[in-house]
């Protein structure tokens, strides 16, 4: 037998230069994602999203810029199929209820980036403890990557393309009352990106 044979392979992730280099991968347009702040439209959402297998998942939370400062998100739930996103604005209280009762089903897998806060802040805000949630980072793990793997890695080693973030999107006020285009965008394709990455590692 021959030394290291039943080891993992050891696979590498591109660094920021080499991601630099590679053509954009292709988002959602605002076309493909559905604003939910009322009872009626997460009702809407809900039979939508119910239908699929599995859902890209993530959240935002007003960021927290003081010492000690504790953050009251999250504010906003996105979840995305292949085809289309929902954008959830949880200030109101049955809107709450739909998003807590989408995460709380068993049966459809939520897989997303980094979701260790996001699970303890819906528990905290929502009053639910998320079923199905996949950890995508420890797929790649599993498969030999040393590397934390976040959704730029993931694009990259996947699809050969570049994911492209907004850094002012990223650190803006998702506890606002009216979200811009940008934080539409940019939280609907975080869920995006994670559906397809979820699909492309064949987890179907």
């Amino acid at each position: 037998m021959n030394p290291g044979q039943n080891l993992p392979t050891h696979r590498t992730t591109p660094d920021k230069e080499a991601i630099a280099l590679l053509p954009p991968f292709e988002r959602l347009g605002l076309d493909r994602i559905t604003l939910v702040t009322t009872g009626t439209q997460a009702s809407r959402a809900y039979e939508q999203l119910v239908v699929a297998t599995a859902w890209g998942f993530d959240t935002e939370s007003k960021p927290t810029f003081k010492v000690g400062e504790q953050s009251d998100g999250p504010h906003i739930l996105q979840l995305s199929t292949p085809e289309r996103a929902w954008v959830f604005q949880l200030h109101e209280p049955e809107c709450r209820a739909v998003a807590a009762d989408l995460l709380a089903l068993k049966g459809i897998a939520k897989a997303g980036f980094g979701l260790g806060d996001d699970r303890k802040r819906i528990v905290h805000k929502l009053g639910v403890e998320p079923q199905g949630i996949l950890e995508l980072n420890t797929v790649f793990h599993q498969r030999g990557y040393r590397k934390d793997m976040g959704v730029k890695g993931a694009v990259a080693v996947l699809f050969n393309q570049r994911f492209m973030k907004s850094k002012k999107a990223a650190t803006s006020n998702w506890a606002n009352a009216r979200l811009t285009e940008s934080q539409l965008v940019y939280a609907a394709n975080d869920a995006y990106a994670a559906i397809r990455v979820w699909q492309a590692l064949g987890l179907a």
